[in-house]
């Protein structure tokens, strides 16, 4: 890898034209990040590039540079309805935040329009505003743009448009293919001309991108780039400045926990990343009421139209919390956010470091903050040695306030939140089961009734992971749940309604009522653990029990998918390293790591 220092735009090779050099000065770009010197000469220069570069390192000026200067080099200059350049990123805030900077160059240039692509609002919308104002500059999420293609009976010639197609960016490749996007990639390459300038960025590289760079770049020039500071031997893929730490806690200690940090923070600005949609919904009603004199935002990947608003309203905040999934965990960029929190572990290693990456970035100094239970503490080896990411103890503070009777009150005043509390439970659980590491993250080794009380729950609720399982040191509540109204009026009217609807038809039916079964998430592990001999059940007393021996065969197991993922062995040989390890018992593990990732 070459080495890239910082320097100001005025040493690039290529010369920058004076509404570019504008732009950037009052966006307050005075010098060059490493990627950025590394990368717009050669895309400016007719190169495709594949640039891999830590998160926070700013991307995405390494694009949207080249991607006005190459418009403006063209000879035939562009129509309305002819697009120039596509930008396609896996989520929709992350094409929000793009659009925006495309738009401060944009207002310097008038001549070139730009067109936002995203879910979450009516894509006849888009077809009457490209049809109206055209599209020079597309920034899009996949799903949306292949649906646009299909627009052709709605009188939108997307197909036509992109003939004139120069450049084309895959912004955060490796999380496109994550989500699951590979079959729309696929559809809208065919459909763009093979005569453009692609460009690929990325924080890893997986065989996965590998597999995308080669279908869609022409004899691409690889772009590694590292901090400045950083050893050619470091790996570290979290930002220099991050300062980075751990908290060992009980269940019935984290949240309470959780809440005396931000009452002692309030003048800062926080993300806090929960592991399901469900619990943000939960939590984030929660640090409403126990955290005063705040500003608390909650965004997950199931709301709709709130996504947008929630996400630009947060940006401009000097202050306030952001109660969140992985949905913003890749690529965003939200301004001077003091400290990532991460209540619940990712589900698997490359998120932990993406998270982080929301703070400490472009030259800023961040803090990240994850909190862990006592059996869980085998993980920070593991991510110093997986992802090279050292992590410092911080203690649990002394004689914090017990707000998980508050919690309790508000379940109790308003069914809207008990409810929210019982599916965050129950989702907490099915999530846990599915991680990466489940020989740290082990459902079986769970107190369920410490954890029940730690989400501050009325009553146990029925899934099939307690199914025949007592909880002697839980005691629900001595009322009827059913009788919890809610606090809004007209869901409680509707509620009595059905609740009335429902005592007929048992009536009708002679008291009948029909069961539908869930299946367990933990089934298949299940079965395998019936067959081994049943041992004596030892008391959960939340400790970790990882030994070193332990840990260091799971990583070498994820070591091993890793090489099998980037092409270094056949699957062959990678089954036959796992069983002559004596690893069969573990096999099932990894293969279900090979399929998340």
């Amino acid at each position: 890898m070459e080495s890239v220092t910082e320097g100001r735009w005025a040493s690039l090779p290529v010369q920058l034209s004076p509404g570019v050099l504008r732009a950037l000065q009052e966006l307050r770009f005075s010098h060059m990040t490493p990627v950025q010197s590394a990368t717009i000469p050669l895309f400016m220069t007719n190169k495709d590039v594949a640039a891999e570069a830590v998160t926070g390192s700013g991307k995405t000026l390494a694009f949207v540079i080249p991607i006005i200067e190459i418009l403006l080099r063209r000879e035939e200059k562009l129509k309305k309805m002819q697009v120039g350049a596509i930008v396609i990123t896996p989520t929709r805030e992350l094409a929000v935040q793009i659009d925006e900077v495309i738009s401060h160059f944009t207002k310097y240039f008038p001549q070139f329009s730009r067109c936002l692509l995203i879910g979450g609002k009516n894509p006849m919308e888009d077809v009457e505003r490209f049809k109206e104002r055209g599209g020079n500059i597309i920034v899009a999420t996949p799903g949306r743009l292949e649906d646009m293609f299909r627009r052709r009976l709605d009188g939108l010639d997307l197909v036509s448009s992109v003939k004139s197609l120069d450049i084309l960016v895959l912004d955060e490749a490796d999380r496109l293919l994550d989500m699951g996007f590979e079959a729309s990639l696929n559809t809208i390459l065919g459909l763009l001309p093979k005569q453009r300038r692609t460009g690929l960025f990325s924080a890893t590289q997986t065989q996965e991108v590998e597999n995308l760079v080669r279908a869609g770049l022409r004899n691409p020039v690889r772009i590694s780039v590292k901090e400045k500071g950083m050893a050619a031997s470091n790996t570290q893929k979290t930002p220099t400045r991050l300062e980075n730490y751990y908290m060992i806690c009980k269940t019935e200690e984290k949240f309470n926990q959780l809440v005396h940090f931000l009452r002692q923070h309030k003048s800062e600005k926080h993300l806090i990343f929960f592991s399901t949609c469900a619990c943000v919904e939960y939590y984030g009603k929660a640090l409403e009421s126990l955290v005063k004199n705040a500003t608390i935002m909650s965004i997950h990947g199931k709301m709709k139209h709130k996504r947008n608003r929630i996400f630009m309203e947060f940006r401009k905040l000097p202050s306030g919390i952001l109660v969140c999934t992985d949905v913003m965990a890749r690529g965003i960029d939200i301004p001077e956010v003091n400290w990532v929190l991460q209540y619940d572990a990712p589900s698997n290693a490359s998120a932990f470091v993406h998270r982080c990456g929301r703070t400490a970035r472009i030259g800023h100094t961040g803090s990240a903050l994850v909190f862990l239970l006592p059996m869980e503490e085998a993980y920070v080896n593991f991510l110093a040695i997986n992802q090279k990411c050292p992590l410092q103890e911080m203690t649990p503070q002394r004689n914090v306030a017990d707000v998980l009777p508050k919690l309790k009150a508000l379940s109790l005043a308003d069914r809207a939140v008990y409810e929210k509390g019982m599916k965050a439970f129950v989702s907490w659980v099915q999530a846990y089961a599915k991680h990466e590491c489940s020989l740290i993250f082990r459902v079986k080794d769970l107190d369920f009734a410490s954890l029940a009380r730690g989400f501050a729950l009325l009553k146990m609720p029925r899934m099939p992971e307690l199914k025949g399982k007592s909880f002697s040191d839980f005691v629900p509540v001595d009322i009827d749940t059913d009788s919890i109204p809610f606090r809004d009026k007209n869901r409680e009217k509707q509620r009595q309604k059905l609740l009335e609807q429902k005592q007929k038809e048992r009536q009708e039916q002679g008291g009948r009522t029909r069961v539908i079964r869930n299946k367990s998430w933990s089934k298949q592990k299940a079965k395998k653990e019936k067959k081994k001999k049943m041992t004596a059940k030892r008391r959960r007393d939340e400790g970790s029990e990882i030994e070193d021996e332990d840990l260091e065969e799971l990583l070498n197991d994820t070591r091993l998918l890793k090489r099998l993922k980037k092409g270094k062995i056949s699957e062959e040989e990678f089954e036959k390293k796992l069983l002559s390890s004596g690893k069969r018992a573990r096999t099932e593990t990894v293969d279900d790591s090979m399929s998340e990732g």
